[in-house]
């Protein structure tokens, strides 16, 4: 299975309360702070739940 690499890229402030936990549970705290998972369906699915807030690219 293929990796990604996600970046948060803007703020969780004003957010409601499931985002802010959708992005923390993918390993995300700051601004910049970036993780590399598996582009599992579970994962892609909160990548594009909180896709305003992050950036995702494809690792070969």
């Amino acid at each position: 299975m293929a990796k990604i690499e996600i970046t948060l890229v803007k703020s969780t402030i004003g957010e409601l309360p499931a985002t802010r936990a959708t992005v923390r549970c993918l390993g995300l705290r700051k601004v910049s702070s970036k993780t590399v998972k598996e582009a599992s369906p579970a994962v892609l699915g909160m990548c594009k739940a909180v896709g305003h807030l992050l950036s995702v690219k494809e690792i070969a």
